[in-house]
């Protein structure tokens, strides 16, 4: 272990001075601390800001309201962003389940409801596997077009088809020698899975086009917010196919089920997303993120935290600054003016900002987390003219 001290990144640095030190230990997870999962990390008075890696000492000063989230932060900081937030015993058995297949080269499927981490759990894999220094290769099973897939998966050569006026190596070919994810991989077509299957069967693929197979390496992990062995019931997902990727199967949990990563999760997702300041939430604010049942999970936590960031001028969150589902749906059109310190007035705020960051409705949708037609919804209501994003927010 390498026992030279790193400085603490800026984030950290503001919090000296605020006040009492804290002494006391912190729970993390992080690849390459011991057995990877459960490391505790002394938090101790010391005469300068430093953090000397996993398992030694990290010095902070803190105000005693503040003791939980400064430990959140810290842990948040030595796991780094290649490791899941996780503070509950439920999600250190998973991440135990994860480290202890990543070592092993076979088929990993992960199966959980959307926002609540599969692709995080997937790269974790990847990261503690002796495939680790080769690629890792993301694709989305249901955001590409049927005619596109096989392609898009296989590869093809210059003119195999109309369009192809370049030859494509395929995902598989470029993760070879790493790990594929399959994103969603309920969607596959019936037809597509049996190719896939004969992929995996002999570690070999036939790009479009091509009379010769070719050889590939490539470790497979699957990833589905559907109930593969229903599709199995159901005849729309191939039985063979399910059991060739289903050698170690993992569970990501709701965020409702496992409340001790709510506080975890918010520090990491405020320590990545600062821009020049930590926007540090007040004890009233975390009670209630953590009394919140977050039905979008992980998603809906980071798309508060971000609308949090933006209510909030100063570098503090209060409870007045959590909008819960405020832009789950369009709103009847309502001209009248909203009244100061209301849902809707907040709501007009945090449109406008985005409209004047982003400065068009597609963009300023997106980082909202709704769709174009809902914030038309929304301009309408709010009798937004059609003028510049920067004078919106005048």
């Amino acid at each position: 272990m390498d026992n030279a001290p790193a400085s603490l990144p800026p984030p950290l640095d503001w919090l000296i001075g605020l006040g009492d030190i804290y002494t006391g230990s912190v729970p993390v997870s992080a690849p390459g601390c011991g057995d990877a999962v459960g490391r505790r990390i002394l938090v101790s008075p010391a005469a300068a800001s430093t953090a000397t890696g996993c398992g030694e000492v990290l010095a902070l000063h803190v105000a005693p309201r503040d003791h939980r989230f400064a430990c959140a932060l810290i842990a948040a900081f030595c796991a780094g962003d290649g490791v899941p937030a996780a503070a509950d015993p439920a999600s250190h058995a998973l991440l135990t389940m994860a480290a202890r297949v990543a070592s092993h080269d076979v088929g990993v499927i992960i199966e959980g409801a959307t926002g609540t981490g599969k692709e995080g759990l997937a790269r974790l894999v990847h990261t503690l596997s002796p495939r680790r220094d080769r690629p890792l290769v993301a694709v989305n099973c249901a955001a590409l077009p049927e005619a596109m897939l096989e392609a898009t998966l296989f590869g093809h050569e210059r003119g195999a088809f109309s369009g192809a006026v370049a030859a494509s190596p395929g995902l598989f070919r470029a993760a070879n020698g790493g790990t594929l994810l399959l994103d969603e991989v309920s969607e596959l077509p019936l037809a597509l899975q049996a190719k896939l299957l004969r992929v995996l069967q002999e570690r070999e693929v036939l790009p479009i086009g091509a009379v010769r197979p070719e050889k590939v390496d490539v470790r497979i992990i699957a990833a589905a917010n559907r109930d593969l062995a229903a599709y199995v019931a159901a005849g729309r997902f191939r039985d063979d196919l399910f059991y060739r990727l289903a050698v170690f199967p993992l569970r990501t949990i709701p965020l409702c089920q496992r409340p001790a990563d709510i506080l975890a999760i918010a520090a990491h997702w405020l320590l990545k997303t600062i821009n020049g300041r930590l926007c540090w939430p007040t004890p009233d604010a975390l009670a209630r993120l953590e009394s919140h049942d977050w039905p979008g999970n992980v998603r809906e936590l980071g798309n508060v935290l971000d609308r949090a960031m933006v209510f909030a001028d100063g570098a503090v969150i209060g409870p007045e600054h959590l909008a819960f589902d405020m832009l789950a749906a369009p709103m009847a059109v309502d001209r009248a003016l909203p009244l100061p310190g209301s849902v809707r007035h907040h709501e007009d705020r945090v449109i406008r900002r985005a409209l004047a960051e982003t400065h068009d409705r597609r963009s300023a949708a997106q980082r909202l987390g709704i769709r174009e037609r809902t914030l038309r919804y929304k301009l309408a209501a709010m009798a937004v003219p059609p003028v510049s994003a920067a004078a919106m927010v005048q």
